[in-house]
């Protein structure tokens, strides 16, 4: 079947031309294209068609072109943004706090190239990031003081999800009895990528060599209470207040068990409207630090 003409009318009104429809057109590109690089045009089209690209919505584009970033990081944002589902504000959050370099480019301290299987260890690899950041508020409206000290516990484990996707909260301050004696992790969240469980334990001060038998201690309980026969090893994981990366992989040593370590942040991108009602970053590390040491 003949493809559609169209008739073209020149502003003088003088001349007609008599063109191919713009579909006609594309067609003939791409079978020259084919015979050309011997390729099927319509398989790339397809695949374009499905591209991280294609699904994102144009808020996000737009961020992307109007950022600095190298070509290949905004790709990097695209993807994760349509695997993740982030809407253009995350997006934007995401690239204003440095994710890929937190996430791709960071010197990350962990054993699990060792103590995991491929490719679970490039997964878990993949997943961890340094620092991770912690906003302490989600909230915008007016708090009381009172109700802001409660929450700021609550807060930073709810915002331990910044650790990406296929996190699925389990139980923060998880009570175990062992040798009749009571226990409790910090936070303990199942990934699903992993399929395994993963025990955060969060300081308030700098990496000491001793938080890693006690993070060790409770992935051995954790494997024995809660893992199942179609769990993977389960996975620690050791935030702290800053330390030396050194230090710390030298404490790796040693630990069947696979640990990551990694520093944490608190975010001070805080509403103006709240600035004098919260406390310091250095009251909040405190009252992190009593409550960490009341469960040790």
């Amino acid at each position: 079947m003949q493809e559609p003409l169209a008739l073209i009318q020149d502003d003088d009104n003088q001349h007609h031309t008599i063109v191919q429809q713009p579909i006609a057109q594309l067609k003939e590109v791409s079978e020259t294209l084919s015979s050309i690089y011997h390729v099927d045009i319509t398989k790339i089209e397809e695949l374009f068609k499905f591209s991280a690209v294609v699904r994102t919505n144009w808020a996000s584009h737009v961020i992307l072109l109007n950022s600095k970033l190298p070509l290949g990081e905004r790709y990097w944002y695209i993807t994760q943004a349509v695997a993740n589902g982030w809407s253009s504000t995350v997006l934007q959050m995401q690239i204003k706090t440095n994710l890929f370099a937190r996430q791709i480019k960071a010197n990350k301290v962990s054993n699990f190239s060792a103590r995991l299987p491929k490719p679970q260890s490039d997964l878990a690899n993949y997943l961890m990031k340094d620092p991770y950041i912690f906003d302490m508020m989600g909230r915008t409206e007016i708090m009381a003081e009172k109700d802001i000290e409660r929450q700021l516990v609550s807060h930073i484990t709810k915002y331990l999800l910044e650790m990406g996707s296929g996190f699925a909260f389990v139980a923060q301050q998880k009570h175990f009895e062992v040798g009749d004696s009571d226990f409790y992790a910090d936070l303990i969240p199942y990934n699903i990528k992993l399929h395994a469980y993963v025990v955060i334990e969060l300081k308030s001060t700098p990496f000491k060599p001793e938080y890693m038998g006690q993070l060790n201690f409770y992935i051995n309980v954790v494997d024995d209470f809660l893992r199942g026969e179609h769990d993977n090893k389960t996975i620690g994981l050791l935030l702290c207040n800053g330390g030396n990366k050194i230090i710390a992989q030298y404490s790796l040593s040693g630990y069947d068990q696979p640990i990551g370590v990694s520093d944490y942040q608190l975010t001070k991108a805080i509403p103006e409207n709240l600035k004098s009602a919260l406390p310091t970053i250095e009251e909040v590390e405190e009252v992190l630090s009593k409550i960490v040491d009341q469960n040790i």
